[in-house]
């Protein structure tokens, strides 16, 4: 929707101008939007500090149990039927996989985390590493 607000912009300028003002909103708006839908829609995922960021939530390490790699159809189906409403989840449609994380900590209401991460495998197998050293 927004590149579609930026091309109908870039072209009520493009009816009103003739000449070199007329394609230059198109030059302008169109690549400055689809800058702005990238740098919003990204969300880091990184193990630092003894901690599991996601986005801007973080995890300690010592909380972190079972650990799930989410094919296509498993993580449609834990993202619907068997979601937990009380799950933390940050679900990006265009990365096919993801990975689920049971949290240990008594105090936290949140059973797990659900994300989505283009190398789950990679992922589960460094907090798994780290869950067997302590």
């Amino acid at each position: 929707m927004p590149m579609i607000g930026a091309a109908l912009m870039a072209a009520t300028v493009h009816l009103g101008y003739q000449g070199i003002r007329s394609w230059l909103p198109y030059v302008i708006l169109l690549p400055l939007m689809a800058f702005l839908l990238f740098w919003a829609g990204r969300a880091k995922v990184k193990v630092a500090d003894g901690e599991l960021w996601v986005a801007d939530a973080h995890l300690p390490l010592k909380f972190v149990g079972e650990v799930e790699v989410l094919g296509v159809h498993d993580k449609r189906r834990a993202l619907g039927r068997d979601l937990d409403p009380a799950a933390f989840v940050l679900h990006r449609g265009w990365i096919p996989t993801a990975l689920r994380v049971h949290l240990t900590d008594p105090d936290d209401p949140t059973p797990y985390w659900i994300f989505s991460t283009r190398s789950p495998e990679k992922l589960a197998a460094l907090l798994r590493q780290h869950a067997t050293q302590t």
